[in-house]
């Protein structure tokens, strides 16, 4: 694609990078966290946006050696260590992770719209029209998507940043509340909630299927997402210090909707229905970055063959139309699944986090195997310090697999559910790799035929030589 063919800037970059990161669930977990250890939970989210920088920073590496390829990190893994970890990251870390986490997020937006505006309709309805208002527009292509994703992206930003700076300096309505600045009795029950804060700043890298529309890709996808992940690090800094001030810590830590909770003492009602814009604009920015990523991920891995080819056709905007409905339509339908009690879907939320971590580990993994084989390989962007940053990535996300929840009981509970999912897409990746594909399982695909794969004539080609069914 000619670079006056691209049509997103810097600016649109970063709001797709802010849009899947705030999202309502992290405004519950920014409560929750902030709550359990007070002011200098804002410690464990610096680490922890550090520990998502050195991810960006190595998926941007990877894909400056493999530019324009839409399934992203699916394509990285595939020429790095094959189809067999590459389908089960992928459907594990993305797909089912994303899918039921937006289905949540629908679900907490419309009892917030429920519980503020009081109209004789059910709740899952603000779900449904939310839904069907998002696929319409990202069906509609990348110009619309991004037109949408910036102004959505502003507007959740600048209202957060304004009621955090409000609380902050104690201009709110409400009584301010005297409490100190720390609950934690030492260092380590400020690292203990890291696998909190991390949660915060994952999706990022939803920027990446979209790398092709970029303009001056080179430099706007890493700096973007790096812009991202620091302007939601301060912004929800900002938000903590507001909670310091307006809402006792045990009340936030215990409240299953902590971001209306300080709105409404902050500003009374005007406040509660503010936060409740804001917990609109935050599912609307979650879905349409989930719909357009996923859908855009779904092409790629239909390109390689590792998911039904219908997944691959465009309209005549050139998106993915099957994905794009696909994801919505399932996104709703754990919206209802979760629609007044979501707490089996948010426990499931947790299981989904692992795998995501899984695949950011991967990617890391990915840099450093490259690295290795093609030394001399062109590279528009490369993570200084050599191996050092992936291996401080490697690290610090095995750290929150292991501390991704601090009541032994549920985190045991997360890692058996963990692993029987990993068994069940072992054996169904197993078979479909054989005997769909057609592939060795553990083989890594030379670099520049997964590159070709992108040409609809690749699928095309191995069909009629009976390759691939």
């Amino acid at each position: 694609m000619e670079e006056k063919d691209r049509t997103l800037g810097l600016r649109s970059v970063v709001s797709i990078s802010v849009g899947l990161v705030i999202a309502t669930s992290c405004l519950v977990s920014l409560g929750q966290g902030a709550g359990s250890i007070g002011v200098v939970f804002i410690g464990a989210m610096v680490i922890a946006c550090l520990l998502n920088m050195t991810t960006v920073a190595s998926l941007s590496e990877l894909n400056a050696l493999m530019p324009n390829t839409t399934g992203g990190l699916a394509q990285y893994t595939l020429a790095c260590m094959g189809p067999f970890p590459t389908l089960i990251s992928m459907v594990g870390g993305y797909l089912i992770c994303n899918i039921m986490s937006s289905g949540v997020e629908a679900s907490i937006f419309a009892y917030a719209m429920a519980s503020t505006i009081h109209l004789p309709i059910p709740s899952l309805m603000y779900t449904f029209i939310m839904t069907v208002v998002v696929m319409i527009a990202n069906l509609y292509g990348v110009d619309m998507f991004a037109k949408i994703q910036d102004l959505v992206a502003f507007l959740l930003v600048g209202s957060m940043l304004i009621l955090g700076v409000i609380g902050m300096l104690g201009l709110g309505t409400g009584e301010v509340v005297h409490q100190p600045y720390s609950m934690a009795t030492d260092f380590k029950g400020v690292v203990s909630t890291i696998a909190v804060a991390f949660w915060l700043f994952i999706g990022a890298e939803y920027v990446i299927p979209v790398s092709k529309n970029v303009k001056n890709a080179r430099r706007n996808v890493p700096l973007g997402m790096m812009i991202g992940l620091a302007l939601i690090c301060l912004v929800q800094s900002v938000m903590v210090l507001g909670f310091h001030n307006y809402t006792p810590w045990a009340e936030l830590e215990n409240s299953a909707a902590p971001h209306l909770l300080y709105g409404g003492n902050l500003l009374g009602n005007a406040g509660k229905v503010w936060m409740t814009f804001v917990s609109a604009l935050a599912v609307v920015s979650t879905q349409n970055s989930t719909v357009n990523g996923l859908a855009g991920i779904c092409q790629g891995m239909a390109k390689m063959n590792m998911m039904p080819r219908v997944f691959a056709k465009t309209n005549k905007h050139g998106v993915p139309y099957f994905g794009v409905v696909f994801v919505s339509v399932f996104i709703f339908v754990f919206a209802a699944l979760s629609d007044g009690s979501s707490d089996a879907i948010s426990f499931l939320i947790l299981v989904g986090s692992v795998f995501w971590m899984i695949s950011y580990i991967l990617a890391h993994i990915d840099v450093l195997i490259l690295r290795k084989r093609l030394p001399k390989a062109p590279r528009s962007f490369k993570v200084p310090c050599g191996p050092l940053f992936p291996i401080i990535g490697i690290c610090g996300t095995v750290y929150m697999i292991l501390n991704i929840s601090t009541d032994p009981v549920e985190r045991n509970m997360i890692w058996l559910v963990t692993g029987i999912t990993f068994l069940v897409l072992g054996i169904y990746s197993f078979f479909w790799i054989k005997y769909k594909m057609k592939m060795p399982v553990f083989k890594s695909v030379p670099l520049q035929k997964v590159m070709a794969m992108e040409n609809s004539m690749y699928y095309t080609i191995r069909k009629r030589r009976g390759m691939w069914r």
